[in-house]
């Protein structure tokens, strides 16, 4: 029997898998409210418009929110008139156009869209009490290394808070940033920092959801010229469908719904393709990767992440 939830916020909700999975979510007849979670209100409106006319209800609403930003998520969760039950953490890419510069927090700009400005988010809303039941963390198959995308398995010497804090800050990767190393290690991060949660709130459930390797979405555009044209306009419509590791849009945004609906998913764990794959059945990323059940590392990437907060 599916979870019901009534009340979802969706970051990264105007385009791509964010706006999908709130599609396929207000299918589900117990849903009654989606708060769309969006940075620019004008694509917003559009975003809301089209779910509108496409499911035939009226029960999405316009949050404006900078996941990079975490000023504007505090903002945000300030402004939500009640509680959400569940929380999909979708928006993230590869930090635009200068991924390794550092935002004033002191952390990557790829870094600030994918963990920290969620890592706020989720913080202001267990310290209100507006998160009931469910928060899902858009994970990545690059967090255990992809051979076939020639991604490695991030690799630590010591997994210290010390440590953690330079991926943080882009001083474990050197002069040259490269963001497609980058992107493994700070989803990584984010994972870690999920299954340390779990571990500290029982009465709620930490899920990290890889939506697989997806086409459709906006991801690539923040990659350098070469590299956005080689993906979009070779890897993506040719090479990746020969090779079956890539998936539509719908079937990456249905990951995120089995993420928040099926009871038999477990807090804490890290769901994702199975190995050599990034596509298809969906399995605890943990039997690929041991250390992700590191309880030592788990903690020591929240203390990382928490020096960042201010």
């Amino acid at each position: 029997m599916k979870t019901i939830h009534k009340t979802i916020l969706i970051t990264g909700a105007n385009s791509g898998l964010g706006k999908e999975a709130a599609r396929q979510l207000a299918g589900l007849k117990e849903t009654e409210r989606i708060f769309l979670g969006c940075r620019n209100e004008a694509k917003a409106i559009a975003a809301k418009a089209d779910l509108e006319q496409a499911t035939g209800r009226s029960i999405f609403e316009i949050v404006l929110m900078d996941v990079s930003s975490v000023e504007s998520v505090r903002s945000a969760v300030a402004g939500l008139d009640q509680p959400v039950d569940a929380l999909i953490m979708n928006a993230g890419g590869m930090g635009g156009k200068a991924p390794g510069q550092l935002t004033s927090d002191g952390v990557t700009r790829m870094f600030a869209a994918n963990v920290l400005g969620h890592v706020a988010l989720l913080d202001e809303l267990l310290k209100t009490k507006k998160l009931n039941d469910v928060a899902v963390f858009a994970g990545s198959e690059a967090t255990r290394g992809v051979k076939k995308m020639g991604m490695k398995r991030p690799k630590l010497e010591a997994g210290s808070v010390e440590e953690l804090a330079t991926v943080i800050d882009g001083s474990f990767f050197g002069k040259k940033f490269d963001p497609m190393q980058a992107y493994g290690y700070i989803k990584y991060l984010g994972t870690l920092w999920m299954s340390a949660l779990a571990r500290k709130h029982h009465n709620l459930k930490f899920i990290t959801m890889s939506p697989g390797n997806t086409s459709g979405t906006a991801v690539m555009d923040d990659l350098p010229f070469l590299m956005r044209g080689i993906f979009k306009k070779i890897m993506m419509p040719y090479i990746m469908p020969m090779m079956g590791i890539v998936h539509s849009v719908e079937k990456g945004a249905q990951r995120y719904v089995t993420a928040i609906t099926d009871p038999s998913l477990k807090s804490g764990v890290f769901y994702g393709s199975k190995p050599n794959a990034l596509t298809g059945p969906i399995m605890d990323q943990s039997t690929i990767f041991p250390q992700l059940n590191d309880h030592r590392i788990q903690d020591n990437a929240e203390a990382a992440i928490l020096r960042f907060i201010r």
